[in-house]
């Protein structure tokens, strides 16, 4: 019996030992697409760098109080969703009447299990359905209004539609709308950059080893149809997976299903043994080469970053295994 506990004690202590080797990293985005200095006032630019240093912050220090990868990711993303900045609840884009259509994902490394939400605009904060969908029910995803009774049933914040909507995302809507009476050639040109505005996005090591990574948008400007991009899908907007990445996309959400990248730029480590850095680029080069717009962030278990794009630009930072912090928003 002693020899028993003797090992139970022995193998607690290999895995603290284990955990206390592997440093944080958590790494976000907030959207690329046209984000031009010569575009930016001064003033507009200090908003958004402390919004993104906010959600590093925040969701860094739960993961050095010993919180998970995909707490850091939830708290990480609800700072951003309740930030009208970005497009991503409060102050999100709005759909062709005029109203919000919310998606978001999340995914966990170690088991591989996720939850995705798409169409609602009822729930405060779309990443928490989404985790809740994981942790709380059989289903991977749950659309519109069957989610957002799941979401009652479940305790979560509910909103009215009208809390995502700012005069700003109005306008964006009535100039877009004249712009398309006046050239007719496609309900879905996205020559505006007014169309398409920075869906939020996280990915995070903890201090066990693993990796998680969750996205949450308003989708696109003036959308149609129902139509639902690639943050809520698993593989083309979020993926993570312990053996190889974690990845949170942003941009233009067909060519990002269409190219599958979010587990593109995992299959590529764990298949033809790529670094991180070099699948993700490949992956976007990939979406590129069908014409698509738009980057992502992603992280691996040894915590290395990339963050490519090929857009003008693309809200984005970190906060990497020592501590340093970096936030940038243009190419440069």
């Amino acid at each position: 019996m002693k020899k028993f506990f003797l090992l139970i004690s022995l193998w607690a202590g290999i895995q603290n030992i284990f955990a206390q080797a592997i440093k944080p990293v958590i790494v976000i985005h907030g959207g690329a697409g046209v984000i031009r200095k010569t575009d930016m006032t001064p003033e507009k630019e200090r908003e958004y760098e402390a919004k993104l240093k906010e959600a590093l912050e925040k969701g860094y220090a739960v993961l050095e109080k010993g919180g998970t990868s995909l707490d850091a990711v939830e708290v990480a993303i609800q700072v951003l969703e309740e930030s009208p900045l970005f497009n991503a609840g409060r102050g999100c884009v709005l759909n062709n009447q005029g109203m919000p259509e919310l998606d978001a994902s999340i995914m966990n490394g170690k088991t591989l299990e996720a939850g995705a939400v798409a169409g609602v605009n009822k729930v405060k904060s779309p990443i928490t359905l989404a985790r809740t969908i994981m942790s709380k029910s059989e289903h991977v995803m749950l659309v519109g209004a069957g989610a957002e009774l799941f979401a009652k049933q479940q305790g979560l914040e509910m909103v009215k539609p009208s809390y995502f909507i700012t005069t700003e995302r109005s306008e964006q809507l009535k100039k877009i709308k004249e712009k398309e009476k006046k050239d007719t050639k496609s309900d879905l040109d996205i020559s505006n950059p007014d169309r398409k505005y920075g869906t939020v996005g996280c990915v995070a090591l903890d201090k066990y080893g693993n990796l998680a990574a969750g996205t949450s948008t308003g989708g696109m400007m003036n959308k149609r149809y129902g139509r639902v991009g690639d943050s809520p899908i698993i593989g083309a907007g979020t993926y993570a997976d312990n053996n190889g990445c974690a990845v949170s996309a942003t941009g233009h959400g067909e060519y990002f299903i269409r190219s599958a990248v979010a587990f593109r730029t995992n299959a590529l480590m764990q298949m033809k043994g790529l670094s991180l850095a070099q699948a993700a680029q490949e992956a976007i080069n990939f979406m590129g080469n069908l014409g698509g717009t738009g980057g992502i962030i992603a992280l691996d278990k040894n915590g290395n970053i990339a963050m490519p794009f090929n857009t003008e630009g693309m809200y984005r930072g970190y906060i990497d295994a020592n501590k340093n912090m970096l936030i940038r928003m243009y190419r440069d």
